[in-house]
């Protein structure tokens, strides 16, 4: 297993299998787009889950919608282990109804999708995010929120908004569009470090614009011990992407006690 932190009550790995590559969402170009989706057959999906398992992941973070959490019912069917933390799909015409599948359909964690709570943000609704979390909460579940921008992170914690973790992009893409600026990441970092509440990094490598080992290298270097980062990856041209990345993990991410995956 690789070291692993606590969100809430659950135990998670310090490298998270993340989800966009899965559903297309490359944030690179239209081509890759689509390469992605031609690539992640659903089998894929899962022989990649798989592949997470036996590099020594526990946790795959990905979209509470149908293409997913039908995935995941085959997944686990087979036998699959990894947990699963759900994102919010914005598309979907309630926040609640959308918890409660999430939760319906095994998330071991929910958090509310970080384009939507910065967009809410600065249209001055960040208030109505509140009943959301409590909602969460409720569900029983670990809670937390996305964000791309430090003014939304910082206004959080300031409100004390109730929850369990923070999802904090190293670049602000839902301000700028597709621009990372070194300065993000760096404003990012140097704000988690302030914060005591767990944080989940993304965006480390700017969706394939940095380099591997450099990226992580920074993210486990400039987050807390108690912080984790979440990775998706392409496997159509790096076959070992899974193993790999786990191994970046290994040598940057300090020691921790490890967990087992959750039994079957």
């Amino acid at each position: 297993m690789l070291p692993t932190v606590k969100l809430g009550k659950l135990n998670v790995t310090r490298l998270i299998i993340g989800g966009n590559p899965f559903s297309g969402g490359s944030h690179f170009s239209s081509k890759l787009d689509k390469e992605m989706r031609n690539w992640y057959t659903v089998e894929r999906i899962k022989q990649t889950l798989r592949e997470a398992e036996q590099a020594g992941l526990n946790t795959f973070l990905g979209r509470a919608d149908s293409h997913i959490m039908r995935m995941l019912n085959e997944y686990r069917n087979q036998r699959g282990r990894l947990q699963w933390i759900a994102q919010t799909a914005p598309e979907m015409a309630s926040v609640v109804a959308n918890i409660d599948r999430a939760v319906a359909n095994g998330a071991s964690a929910v958090f509310l999708h970080g384009g939507m709570t910065d967009k809410m943000f600065r249209a001055g609704d960040f208030d109505r995010l509140r009943p959301w979390v409590d909602h969460i909460r409720e569900k029983g579940v670990p809670c937390g929120m996305g964000t791309h921008n430090t003014d939304v992170l910082r206004h959080a914690v300031e409100t004390r908004l109730p929850v369990d973790f923070f999802m904090t992009c190293f670049y602000d893409i839902c301000l700028r569009g597709e621009v990372y600026l070194e300065e993000d990441r760096q404003a990012m970092t140097d704000l988690i470090r302030q914060i005591g509440t767990p944080c989940i990094a993304y965006k480390i490598m700017a969706a394939s614009r940095n380099q591997p080992q450099e990226a992580f290298e920074y993210a486990y270097r400039r987050i807390k011990a108690t912080d984790a980062v979440c990775v998706g990856v392409f496997t159509k041209h790096q076959a070992k992407q899974v193993a790999e990345d786990a191994e970046f993990c290994r040598r940057f991410g300090p020691l921790s006690q490890p967990a087992a995956l959750p039994a079957r």
